[in-house]
């Protein structure tokens, strides 16, 4: 496919940004929103010793991910990595009947998915 590199940049731009800014707006306030989240998983049978610490790496991990995107960064990883984060949300907002959380949970997966679609149907051969 002709300009592979530019078409893929723009199809990934959009949940790039979304990732990097949902880390981004969380980062500094990580205490409170490790709070947040606890509070809201009250309802929840996962154990607080497994939502407290996924509470401070979730930022992270989002930032990570987005920032991955964005730059070109293990492309292939990263989207098999934030399709396992999606999981994982889903999982948790399933946990506490949060219907609509996932509503836009599983749009990030299937448009993760789509990218990892058209990354194995259209990438040159000599992009890893």
């Amino acid at each position: 496919m002709k300009d592979f590199k530019t078409i893929f940049f723009f199809l990934k731009l959009p949940i790039a940004v979304s990732l990097l800014g949902h880390g981004l707006v969380r980062l500094p306030k990580l205490a409170s929103f490790s709070n947040w989240m606890v509070t809201s998983m009250e309802k929840s049978a996962i154990p607080d010793f497994l939502i407290i610490p996924f509470s401070y790496v979730l930022p992270i991990v989002e930032f990570l991910i987005g920032l991955s995107l964005l730059i070109g960064f293990r492309t292939r990883h990263t989207l098999f990595a934030g399709l396992i984060l999606m999981s994982i949300l889903i999982l948790g907002s399933s946990s506490i009947e949060n219907w609509s959380a996932i509503e836009s949970q599983l749009l990030h997966s299937i448009y993760l998915f789509g990218l990892v679609w058209f990354w194995q149907k259209y990438q040159p051969q000599s992009i890893p």
